[in-house]
């Protein structure tokens, strides 16, 4: 179970640095953004979280507010695996855990 609550970290922490990365980006290129590589890169990585955040949204939710919903959701979700490994820790001990 402790490997499978890594991977998942580990899926979730990807996405998380990919759409962190793509807000500094939106902020510091501005209009340009869209030509930038690395902001296609990083939009690139995070696309499959971001299609399926605007399959489950409303249509009343713009295209541009679906990355900041779907890193504030990526976000609940690292912080549940995380509070979750923690448990599995305190529960197995924590010389298992490492």
């Amino acid at each position: 179970m402790l490997g499978v609550l890594n991977l998942l970290q580990l899926v979730l922490y990807i996405p998380l640095l990919a759409l962190l990365g793509q807000g500094l980006l939106y902020l510091l290129a501005g209009a340009r953004r869209e030509t930038n590589f690395f902001y296609q890169l990083l939009r690139l990585l995070s696309k499959p979280f971001t299609f399926v955040v605007r399959r489950l949204t409303p249509a009343k939710v713009v295209d541009e507010h679906v990355p900041v919903v779907t890193f504030f959701l990526v976000v609940i979700a690292y912080i549940v695996v995380t509070f979750e490994k923690i448990d599995l820790c305190v529960r197995i001990g924590l010389d298992a855990c490492r």
